[in-house]
């Protein structure tokens, strides 16, 4: 058999692996639009709808998950190091499940009212997914990385913005909350916001780690 007929068996099966990251990235995308919209609307019912749409999107992300893992066992020519595909479906997938993590608190034990904070951390996730959504598309393009890496760069410039802003509100919660459940309740939201940013960084060093052991 010629080596031209061998390659041309193997490149479908790497090249599957893009599309499953971009679905992947766009799944992100919505659901951490979804939790910014929730912050914007005041209607209970729609608010509602919401977060079961954050749900949905959760197993979504875990079903694409799922078809990741199964093509990395059966492909034998991949992208990049198949460590580097495991960790990075894995990240992706940590961020939209504290997204949805959020979304489950907040659904069951409602606070009395909703920090500002809420909003401005939803935000910042919101640039970090749509940041993630640049880095993956370009990796088909990961010989010219800049692209890549300028994204890389805004990502954890984000979180060191979401730690700053998480930081102050845990301050202005104990502050102002004299109720101790309603402290827990709070704190414990703002704790699922501010690591759904920690996650998105941890895509970002798979991605820069994934960079350096390519170009």
């Amino acid at each position: 058999m010629k080596i031209s007929k061998v390659l041309s068996f193997f490149t479908p099966k790497e090249r599957k692996f893009y599309p499953m990251f971009e679905e992947s990235a766009e799944n992100l995308v919505k659901g951490a639009t979804l939790l910014n919209k929730y912050f914007l609307v005041s209607d209970a019912s729609e608010k509602e709808k919401i977060l079961i749409a954050i749900k949905d999107h959760e197993h979504l992300g875990d079903n694409i998950t799922h078809k990741l893992y199964n093509e990395l066992n059966k492909t034998f020519i991949t992208p990049f190091d198949r460590e580097d595909i495991y960790k990075l479906t894995g990240k992706l997938d940590d961020v939209m499940d504290l997204i949805n993590g959020f979304g489950q608190k907040v659904r069951n034990h409602p606070p009395k009212k909703e920090p500002k904070s809420f909003l401005e951390l939803s935000e910042l996730i919101l640039q970090a997914a749509q940041q993630i959504r640049i880095a993956i598309y370009e990796l088909k393009n990961i010989k010219v990385p800049k692209k890549i890496t300028d994204a890389c760069i805004r990502i954890n410039e984000i979180e060191n913005q979401a730690d700053d802003l998480y930081y102050q509100a845990i301050a202005e919660l104990f502050e102002v909350e004299k109720d101790a459940i309603e402290l827990i309740k709070v704190k414990a939201m703002l704790s699922s916001l501010e690591k759904a940013t920690d996650s998105a960084e941890d895509v970002s060093d798979v991605i820069k780690a994934i960079i350096v052991k390519t170009t």
